[in-house]
Parts: structure tokens; C-alpha cells; sequence
């Protein structure tokens, strides 16, 4: 087998391989032999037909079955021979069309391949690390807010007002048009909730049960909708209830609604206070992860294989799909709505993984034993969520892969510009907003 690499541009290679004809031609001769033992022909007893009458019947079959096989054979061996490392699948095709004879057969493989790189990480990485202590003011919001969940509503006859309750018809637009789940009837929403988007629930304050509305909003730029993202839209709102909200005193039978046993506030206090610090060591990790990762993509420049940003791009929009109700059709989510945040995710991920590989970063079973125990903690029965993940393959190799996502934010950390940063227990979990955008 001769084989010949050329770079066209960028990560993009051509690979020419030759295939001998002695070994097509041997491969071809075996196959066929291997099918004589088994062919019925009329005229032959089984597995007696000879050889040639075989070779006349089968042969342009075989061939073709043979140089399929040796094809992916040889290209695996070639890109193993020259060391180089494809990024998708490679596109076959022959040398020359009529280059099937007695001088074998030449077949160009054209592919990218993974970039080689030396990751960069550095103290131009600027990190603001969150300092927070849990106040007992937010404790006590905490259970105010609990409290709420547990009001009892009933119908007034006023306007409406924070922490009331309407019951509305909406129908929303953008660009005049009506939009998927941009419709509903008789829905409950409580004004301050944050249940909606920002700018949505302020407008509708001041509202008796009867009265129409026209609102303005914009829907955030990280929208989870990425179709929906930064649009400016418009709902028509019927108000047709104002409902007040009764809240219920608490005392011990609603404590224990909570799931404390013992029904006391003090026991309610430590629950919440656990919670709250679990959560909170998340928020901050995931701060500074966001910062971390941010940095290795501006420092990291590099050429990335298409192919993946391609896979990525349709596994994105497979997740969108997903999401939408019923036999919707994807052809409106072209490949610009993701293009962006598969390059990135792509680029990342090549740098992570070659941080990884260069500083030989394991996910050991402790740290992913750790990392399962600290993501069930939060359940009802931690022990059944942890016997899911271990006998769930792919959950635990998501598990391993956020075990060496962690390991490299450690590891990038430790060289990072870091500043602290105070903060109160709210900014740090309801950060603010920007002004929505209303007309």
C-alpha cells in the first residue's frame, strides 16, 4: 500500500492511497471461495459449482464488495501509518475512474483533522471570585418566600398589584405574527413571580378583571428559545380575574409540610440554611467556571475541523426539536441560528480536552463518587438518584466528563489573575437585570 498526504488548507488533507492488485485480486479470490462452499446452481450439487463459473457469476459483485472493505481497512491504516487523526468521516473517491485493472487501485481520502496545539493558560485569565456569606435577612426571605408558595387566592374586586394573582388570555407577536407557545387561555400568573420575561409582569399591574392590554417586551438574548432570542414582541393581554393572595400562618403543621418531622422553625432554619449553602457553592462554581472557560477560548485561538462544528450544530438543533410540541418541522432552524455557539462549544472543548491529555488528568472514581453524592444531595432519596447514575453508562460518562471539566478549571485557576469580590446572598442569586426594552 503506497499512501501520499498532501494539505490543501487549514486542517483540511488528501490522502492518496494505492491499494496493489495482488491483494485486491487475493481478497476477491478468497471471497469468492468462501462463497463457493455455500451457492446453489442449478446444474451443481452445493458447494461443488467451480471456480470459474463462480468467478463468471460473481466476480464484478465481489469486487466491488472487496474494494469497499479494503478501502475503510486501508484508511484506517494509512491515517494510523502517517500519524494524523481525522475529524469526522472522509470523503472517498478514485483516483482515476478507469484505474480498476491489473495496476490495482488509487483512491484520494479527503478529511480534516484534529488541530495540534499547545493550550494556553495564563494570568491574562481574569477571574472575580464571589464572596458571599448567607445573612440570617436571607434566611428569613427564604421562608417568607416559602410561606408564599403555600397563599390561598381569592377573587377581589380591585386592580391588580404585586403578589396578586390575574388570570389572563394572551396572545403574543413578532413582526405581526403569531408565535409557537405564545398563546394561552385562562392563565394564572402572579405579578412579581418573575414567571415571565422581564418587562412582562410590571405592565400588567394596575389591571381590573375585565381590561385589555397591549404590552410590549423583548426576549433576552440567552433565551432558552434561541429562535425567540433578543426579539421584540408584542401580547395582547384580557385580564379575567384579580385574585389576592391569603398567606397561611406558620406555625407547626406547616413546618412539617416542608418535610421538617419535628415541625420547628429551628429545625426549618437548619434544612434551609443547607439548601441554601449547596446552592450557593454551585452558583459561585459555575461563576467562576463561565470565567475560566471564557478565557481559554480568547487565548486559544485555533482552527477548528468543520466537521465538528457541523455534528454539534445538528445536535443542538436536535435538542430544540426536542423541546417543541409535536411533529414540528426543523427546516426554519437553519445552521446560522447555532453556528456561533457550536464553534465555541467545539473550540472549547478541543482546548479542555488537550489540557487534559497534556497535564494527564484523570477522572478517578472518588472524585466522581464525590461528584454523584453532591448532585443527589438535593433529592428526596439521594440513595436511589446515585443508584441511577451507576447503572446509567452514558449519565456517568457525563458525570466523568464534568469531574475533568472541574479538574481543568482547578488547574486553570491556579494560574489565573483572581480578585475577590463581595457580594450579598441576592446579587449573587437573582443578579440583576438590564432595563427591559418597552415601547
Amino acid at each position: 500500500m503506497q499512501v501520499s498526504v498532501e494539505t490543501t488548507q487549514g486542517l483540511q488533507r488528501k490522502m492518496t492511497i494505492a491499494l496493489p492488485a495482488e491483494d485486491i485480486d487475493s481478497a476477491v479470490t478468497e471471497r469468492l471461495q468462501s462463497l463457493g462452499k455455500t451457492t446453489r446452481m442449478n446444474g451443481f450439487r452445493p458447494g461443488k459449482v467451480p471456480f470459474n463459473v463462480l468467478k463468471k457469476r460473481f466476480e464484478p459483485q465481489v469486487r466491488s464488495e472487496v474494494l469497499g472493505t479494503l478501502i475503510n481497512k486501508s484508511f484506517y491504516d494509512a491515517v494510523q501509518q502517517e500519524k494524523l487523526r481525522p475529524a469526522g468521516q472522509p470523503e472517498i473517491a478514485p483516483e482515476d475512474e478507469k484505474d480498476e485493472g491489473k495496476d490495482g487501485f488509487s483512491y484520494i481520502a479527503t478529511f480534516e483533522v484534529y488541530p495540534e496545539f499547545d493550550p494556553v493558560f495564563n494570568d491574562s485569565i481574569k477571574v472575580n471570585r464571589p464572596q458571599v456569606e448567607i445573612q440570617d435577612s436571607d434566611i428569613d426571605e427564604m421562608i417568607e418566600s416559602l410561606v408564599k408558595q403555600r397563599a390561598d387566592y381569592k377573587v377581589v374586586d380591585r386592580a391588580s398589584a404585586t403578589d396578586d394573582q390575574i388570570v389572563i388570555d394572551f396572545t403574543g407577536r413578532i413582526d405581526g405574527e403569531e408565535f409557537e407557545g405564545g398563546k394561552a387561555e385562562k392563565a394564572p400568573l402572579v405579578l412579581g413571580s418573575g414567571a415571565m420575561i422581564e418587562g412582562f409582569e410590571t405592565q400588567l399591574e394596575g389591571l381590573s378583571a375585565g381590561d385589555s392590554k397591549t404590552i410590549q417586551v423583548t426576549f433576552p438574548e440567552d433565551y432558552q428559545a434561541e429562535h425567540l432570542a433578543g426579539k421584540a414582541a408584542e401580547f395582547d393581554i384580557n385580564v379575567l380575574e384579580v385574585k389576592e393572595s391569603f398567606l397561611p400562618e406558620l406555625n407547626e403543621e406547616l413546618v412539617k409540610s416542608f418535610g421538617v418531622e419535628d415541625g420547628t422553625i429551628e429545625s426549618l432554619k437548619a434544612d434551609i440554611t443547607k439548601n441554601m449553602e449547596r446552592e450557593l457553592k454551585q452558583r459561585v462554581d459555575n461563576e467562576i467556571k463561565t470565567q475560566i472557560m471564557d478565557g481559554l477560548v480568547e487565548l486559544n485561538p485555533i482552527d477548528i475541523p468543520a466537521a465538528l462544528v457541523k455534528e454539534e450544530i445538528d445536535r443542538q438543533r436536535e435538542q430544540m426539536m426536542q423541546q417543541m410540541p409535536g411533529d414540528t418541522d426543523s427546516s426554519f432552524l437553519s445552521d446560522e441560528l447555532f453556528s456561533e455557539q457550536a464553534e465555541r462549544r467545539v473550540r472549547l472543548g478541543l482546548v479542555v480536552g488537550e489540557i487534559v491529555q497534556k497535564a494527564e488528568i484523570k477522572a478517578d472514581a472518588a472524585a466522581v463518587r464525590e461528584q454523584v453524592e453532591t448532585m443527589a444531595s438535593s433529592y428526596q432519596d439521594p440513595q436511589q438518584v446515585i443508584d441511577y447514575y451507576y447503572s446509567n453508562p452514558e449519565m456517568l460518562r457525563n458525570v466523568e466528563g464534568l469531574v475533568l471539566e472541574e479538574a481543568v478549571t482547578a488547574k486553570v485557576l491556579e494560574a489565573a489573575s483572581v480578585t475577590e469580590e463581595v457580594r450579598s446572598f441576592q446579587d449573587m442569586m437573582n443578579p440583576p437585570q438590564a432595563e427591559p426594552t418597552t415601547e
